[in-house]
């Protein structure tokens, strides 16, 4: 027996030390013997011809040691794999294009690779990557969603003879029958712009090839390391254990550090192989702004058919969705948003439509919500609209349309991102909102505090949404938990980590599993030595997937401790304890064995031992989902708006989310408070916008805003509990939770301040004080 002490406690994480010491390993602090580095030539056009490339000149500076364009990588040069393939949808329409390692013959976007520079250093690579000169006929660019759809567009893929990346019908019901026996109906378009992840640590590769050991070894930040080991093995002809992949600490991944594989992913490896010679690129943030994946480009039309007492009778979307220049991702984030405009509302009749377009602009891949915050930020608006036009308050229609628990597991219809039809798992979501409603003061808001500012011509308004979160999808991961002879346990799995806490939060579960503490379980993760399976950390999926892996495995190490245990101590296994790294008679303390002394004797030198015994303290043990597990939450609001600047100040923000059970509520906190963070940023500070010409104009932090300090408030967190019965742990993801409702929150709550402007309907995504200030004019016409 061992009572649980770790699992559900707030305890510190074990990382930080080592990260706020400057101690934790980044790509770029790898530092080789006669390490070469590598710039790129950019393309500065977003859609041109190559007509030619001259390197002679860069080949003759000093230091210099390769320049490589598309020709010289004669076979190796093939398009990137399609890492996502398309639903079994009828009638789809899908068109594959992927990336390209560099550009041959035509450019479609600024930023595209089209030569690489490698040099003894980076000064030297990035002054002879000037002296490459590029022919280009500069053509039209595509940049606009609609134009690109018009038959005399000019075409991003020559051979496609249009711009459609695919095209999706999905629907369950039947809307039509919805929208004849509607009370209202509602007629809106919607527009959500691109953004990006903007993470601490940009884009690194670093490849070491040892000949004589016949090994690659490749650090990289990435969020799926098993994975770029397998597809590096394959395109450069080598076996899988010829490679290895480190994913070392990453400073912020949030989805386009899931992509693979860029271009630098596959040639830094290539070259470092041609030359003998370790070869490092580090992305600098100019890079980041054109060659790192966007998301987000969206618009929507949309009707929605509501009784007179705001139930929602169906809903009918025809949307766009940018996919830029490639599609690697295949439709991911298109379906995320086609599933989650759904949201945890009970609608019987859905019909939506997506065309995904190509368009002169950087990669669109998925980032922190992954297309959700535009399926919620459609559902959300709508029912803003509809509690205002039947004076319904705008809690209770939320209220009003939530799925009821006994309606669990919940078959939305719509085919999700994992090829099935989306299921709900569990939920409870009039808790949630009885919560989020109480943190924030609802009543008294709306009776004495807002009634009040106005009166002393103050701008107070509040907002609150509902969201449900996907989370937890498959395939599998795996896990390897050994006890040492030093009495410490190790864990290995596959994922690599970004910041989520992994090395508290698994060492926690198994912890309580083996009866040791926190501190005495190493983890290791992201190292494809270490631990040789897994598909990454990416769509709220490690603590559900890999954390039960690891729970399983620990599990199983408990049971090979108890066994050998009742042989050493004389005892049933029922009779012992585990704890404090060791395992007693119950009732009987000195009678004990420590853990490290067991795994000694688990692994003799000499003698003989019982047939089908296994030697160590070990096992290694793998978990995959039947489907995803759906956590649910609501966020909460009160902003005022300055009527003169239409500056927005958050007075109070409050996050209610339930995602089963927790193992961590200190490290769940920070999950929720970073993607606030990011969705804050998202709602009304950080937007990409291009020129007609493909131009990026805000490709700095002097022109692209992230939210600071003084623009992020302290965050109220609340947690509701609804056991996902699709794991043993009962776990549900939360990685995006607070980042996916913002928008919607932000348009409400904003909207609620202004009521002085009624006719002010905010449908576009991210504000800025200046559109807000253009959106209020435009009502008072």
């Amino acid at each position: 027996m061992a009572a649980t002490q770790f699992f559900g406690e707030r305890i510190k994480r074990n990382e930080d030390p080592r990260l706020l010491t400057g101690q934790a390993l980044f790509t770029d602090d790898v530092h080789l013997p006669g390490m070469a580095h590598a710039a790129f030539v950019r393309s500065p056009y977003a859609h041109a011809r190559i007509l030619s490339i001259d390197t002679a000149m860069a080949l003759e500076k000093e230091g210099v040691l390769a320049v490589i364009t598309a020709v010289d990588l004669g076979d190796y040069w093939q398009p990137g794999p399609l890492l996502v393939p398309p639903p079994p949808v009828k009638d789809i329409v899908f068109n594959q294009r992927t990336q390209v390692p560099l550009a041959k013959d035509k450019v479609r976007h600024v930023g595209e690779p089209v030569a690489l520079v490698i040099a003894e250093s980076r000064y030297i690579a990035e002054d002879a990557a000037e002296l490459v000169f590029v022919d280009y006929e500069p053509l039209t660019a595509v940049t606009n969603l609609e134009q690109a759809l018009q038959p005399n567009a000019p075409l991003v893929h020559d051979d496609l003879g249009s711009n459609i990346s695919a095209h999706v019908v999905q629907k369950k019901g039947e809307y039509a029958t919805a929208k004849s026996q509607a009370d209202l109906l509602i007629s809106r378009r919607f527009h959500y712009d691109h953004g990006i992840a903007a993470a601490m640590e940009n884009r690194g590769v670093v490849a070491e090839w040892d000949r004589r050991a016949q090994r690659l070894t490749i650090w990289d930040t990435t969020q799926a390391p098993v994975f770029i080991r397998n597809g590096m093995a394959a395109m450069l002809g080598l076996s899988e254990n010829q490679v290895r992949v480190i994913a070392p600490y990453i400073g912020g991944g949030f989805g386009p550090k899931i992509m693979m594989f860029y271009p630098e992913e596959v040639l830094i490896p290539w070259a470092a192989m041609r030359l003998n010679r370790p070869v490092k690129w580090i992305e600098d943030r100019a890079e980041n702004f054109v060659a790192t994946t966007h998301e987000r480009g969206q618009i929507h039309d949309v009707e929605a058919a509501f009784t007179k007492d705001g139930r929602i009778l169906g809903i009918h979307d025809i949307f766009l969705h940018d996919q830029g220049a490639y599609a690697p991702y295949g439709l991911t984030v298109a379906l995320n948003s086609q599933c989650t405009l759904l949201g945890p509302y009970d609608i019987a009749h859905y019909e939506s439509e997506f065309t995904a377009v190509f368009t002169n602009k950087t990669l669109v891949t998925p980032y922190r919500g992954a297309g959700r915050q535009h399926g919620v930020f459609v559902i959300e608006r709508l029912l803003d609209i509809a509690a205002r036009e039947l004076g319904i308050d705008k809690a209770e229609i939320r209220r009003h349309n939530f799925i009821p628990p006994h309606k669990f597991p919940y078959n939305n219809e719509i085919i999700y991102q994992d090829f099935a039809p989306l299921t709900y798992d569990s939920g409870n979501y009039e808790p949630i909102l009885d919560k989020a409603l109480e943190m924030i003061g609802y009543e008294k808001f709306r009776r004495e505090i807002q009634p009040q500012a106005r009166a002393e011509g103050r701008h107070l308004g509040l907002g609150i949404v509902a969201y449900v979160e996907g989370t937890g999808i498959g395939p599998y991961e795996g896990a390897r938990v050994q006890v040492q002879s030093s009495g410490r346990v190790s864990v290995a799995t596959g994922i690599g980590t970004q910041g989520q806490g992994h090395f508290t939060s698994f060492a926690q579960i198994v912890a309580d599993q083996v009866g040791v503490n926190v501190g005495d379980v190493d983890i290791v993760t992201g190292d494809t030595d270490q631990f040789h399976w897994g598909a990454g950390t990416f769509a709220s999926r490690g603590a559900v997937v890999a954390g039960n892996a690891i729970n399983e495995a620990a599990r199983d190490v408990r049971q090979k401790i108890l066994k050998l245990a009742a042989d050493f101590l004389e005892a049933a296994e029922e009779d012992l304890v585990l704890g404090d790294g060791r395992v007693h008679v119950k009732g009987a303390p000195d009678r004990a064995i420590p853990l490290g002394q067991l795994a000694q004797w688990a692994n003799p030198m000499r003698g003989a031992v019982k047939p089908g015994t296994e030697p160590g303290l070990e096992a290694t043990n793998y978990f995959g989902p039947e489907y995803g597990a759906t956590a649910a939450g609501v966020h909460a609001m009160i902003v005022e708006v300055d009527p003169d600047t239409c500056a927005v100040k958050i007075l109070q923000y409050v996050v209610v989310h339930d995602c089963g059970q927790v193992i961590n509520p200190l490290i769940l906190d920070g999950q929720i408070q970073g993607g606030v963070a990011q969705g804050i940023g998202n709602a009304f500070y950080e937007q990409i916008i291009y020129n007609e010409d493909g131009q990026l104009l805000t490709g700095s932090f002097m022109d692209y805003l992230l939210p600071t300090a003084t623009d992020v408030p302290r965050i109220a967190i609340g947690h509701e509990v609804t056991p996902s019965p699709l794991n043993p742990l009962g776990i549900k993801g939360a990685g995006e939770a607070g980042a996916i409702p913002t928008g919607p929150l932000f348009a409400q709550a904003v909207e609620d301040a202004l009521t002085h402007h009624p006719t002010l309907e905010i449908r576009q995504i991210p504000l800025s004080p200046s559109k807000l200030w253009e959106l209020i004019q435009s009502s008072k016409t």
